[in-house]
């Protein structure tokens, strides 16, 4: 039979050649991510790693939205007048100018602080997923270099952009002065005005999302090679450039995981939470009650100020130990989703996950 006389083969489906041998796609790699971390919490489950995961979580944002931390600090079953505490505060500060200074530098110190801890905690939380345990301590000491290097590029980059938006806004409110000194419509300084509010949403979306990419793919590079974050950044540059499409689908679809997983800790944290409120009120039912049955009433006091604060620092406490203990397997299984991404594209880091799956855990 001649290739007239031959009948038409059905159309066959063939996927697309991806640029990368063994690459895994965006949907891909949200198995192997599944499995690790499953693998990291509860295969088996050791109760000291959940807590210092949990810490180190804390630091990171504890894989819950910030909606979560209004709602649990809303809930506290106390009315401490925390407006009226704070304005008479910044009152008192207010008539003090080495007050004002001191209070400027320690806020300030602060922040960095604050973001130091979690530039290092990053590699912390990359190390653990990688190899399957967690060792605070002795995590900290070797990777500080690390997070030392993130922390400085985080300043000089979020520095850098809040400064040229600041000076866009100071010409802008000029530029807006003088077009209503010229008599333009109100219409058009609207237009501006809301042109200006969208650019700077932009900016701070585009942080957001190169904040969450280092975080996610640039960060696990300076782990596995010790390099740079420039270096580790031209690398996923370059990754990107080669197939666009692949990495902008990994964005999509990491912030909707994260959305979800987001959702789905407020369910759990909601239940929680109201039990935990209503515990410290009914304790708190049960002290006054019992005060009064011994011919005792609460009048406050340096004693009594002192039992309050100490009992609001301990439901603090309690409040952000759930908030990171429910939190965490999310944020552990958003930076295994990009380790397992990115492993699969560079071989480095792909032959370190590789050993670490072979060798398992590792035993103290």
């Amino acid at each position: 039979m001649d290739a007239a006389e031959r009948p038409p083969q059905p159309t066959r489906f063939v996927p697309r050649r991806r640029t990368e041998t063994g690459a895994l796609s965006p949907i891909e790699s949200l198995y192997p991510a599944w499995d690790e971390t499953l693998r990291l919490l509860f295969r088996p489950f050791v109760g000291h790693r959940w807590v210092a995961l949990s810490v180190v979580c804390l630091f990171l944002g504890g894989g819950t939205s910030t909606a979560a931390f209004q709602w649990g600090f809303g809930a506290l079953p106390i009315d401490i007048h925390s407006s009226e505490f704070l304005f008479r505060i910044r009152m008192v500060i207010a008539q003090h100018l080495s007050l004002i200074v001191l209070a400027v530098v320690l806020s300030l110190c602060l922040i960095l602080g604050l973001i130091y801890a979690r530039c290092v905690f990053r590699f912390v939380l990359i190390d653990a997923v990688i190899k399957h345990d967690v060792v605070v301590g002795t995590a900290w000491k070797n990777l500080r270099s690390l997070g030392r290097a993130y922390f400085f590029w985080l300043l000089g980059v979020v520095g850098a952009v809040l400064v040229m938006v600041s000076g866009i806004i100071i010409v802008s409110f000029r530029y807006l002065h003088l077009v209503r000194e010229a008599g333009h419509p109100e219409w058009l300084v609207s237009v501006l005005i809301v042109s200006e509010l969208i650019a700077v949403v932009c900016v701070g979306l585009l942080i957001a999302v190169l904040i969450t990419l280092t975080d996610d793919l640039v960060a696990p590079l300076m782990y596995s090679d010790k390099i740079s974050v420039p270096a580790a950044w031209k690398i996923i540059w370059n990754s990107s450039r080669r197939d666009p499409g692949t990495f902008f689908f990994y964005i999509v679809l990491r912030f909707a995981v994260g959305m979800g997983i987001s959702i789905g800790v407020l369910f759990v944290l909601f239940p929680v939470l109201m039990g935990l409120s209503s515990g410290a009120l009914v304790t708190a039912a049960l002290v006054i009650l019992a005060l009064r049955v011994v011919g005792l009433a609460w009048a406050w006091n340096p004693v009594t100020i002192s039992l309050g604060a100490l009992a609001l620092c301990i439901l603090t406490g309690l409040l952000f130990a759930v908030l990171s203990v429910v939190g965490m397997p999310g944020q552990v299984y958003l930076q295994n989703y990009g380790v397992r991404f990115i492993a699969s594209r560079v071989p480095s880091l792909g032959a370190l996950c590789r050993a670490s799956s072979s060798w398992g855990p590792r035993r103290r």
